[in-house]
């Protein structure tokens, strides 16, 4: 069982982070990655400015994604976001699982997400063409 997390200021290597997954014996690798949209309630989005508290930030993704590998019985977790400004197109946040079975990966790639959007010390900003705008919550 292995974890991989990393916090990044600069772009994220889908491919590379996709190496460091742990994949022998799995017969599923379930891969999710958020992306920078352009638009949001009808206007030009400019870049979303991420900020975190990353002292607490790698340990909370950490827990998470062992959390995972004891629930849904996963073998390998690889937890990547960014922090920063992150221009539209960019990835946001990368999730690779590897597990034996599709349906425990799937789970819990889909919980990973939630969990960290729920538990993650992260805020956004976003930068439209008509203002700057908090998102609520964490994550």
């Amino acid at each position: 069982m292995t974890v991989h997390i990393e916090v990044a200021r600069e772009t994220l290597d889908v491919a590379k982070l996709r190496e460091m997954l742990e994949a022998q014996g799995c017969g599923s690798i379930v891969s999710f990655v958020g992306v920078t949209r352009g638009m949001e309630a009808g206007f030009s989005v400019k870049r979303l400015e991420f900020d975190a508290w990353e002292g607490r930030l790698t340990d909370v993704l950490r827990r998470i994604a062992n959390e995972s590998i004891s629930e849904f019985g996963v073998k390998s977790v690889v937890m990547a976001h960014r922090i920063g400004s992150v221009e539209p197109g960019e990835n946001i946040v990368c999730i690779h699982v590897g597990s034996a079975h599709r349906e425990a990966g799937f789970s819990a790639c889909s919980w990973l997400i939630s969990e960290l959007k729920k538990q993650a010390p992260l805020w956004k900003k976003e930068i439209r063409e008509d203002g700057e705008f908090w998102k609520s919550g964490l994550g």
